[in-house]
């Protein structure tokens, strides 16, 4: 089940350039080893910028 709120989060820490908790370098797509989560926010990207 993929909880939205931290796909929104994980969402605008990438298009921010905000930093990854886990790593403390810049957030990026790449970062997300979940392929469930990772394909949620690439359709979140892509159906909502604007």
């Amino acid at each position: 089940m993929i909880n939205q709120m931290i796909v929104e989060i994980v969402v605008k820490r990438i298009l921010s350039g905000g930093l990854n908790p886990k790593t403390g370098k810049v957030y990026v797509l790449n970062d997300i080893t979940n392929s469930d989560y990772r394909l949620a926010v690439e359709d979140y990207i892509l159906t909502n910028k604007g």
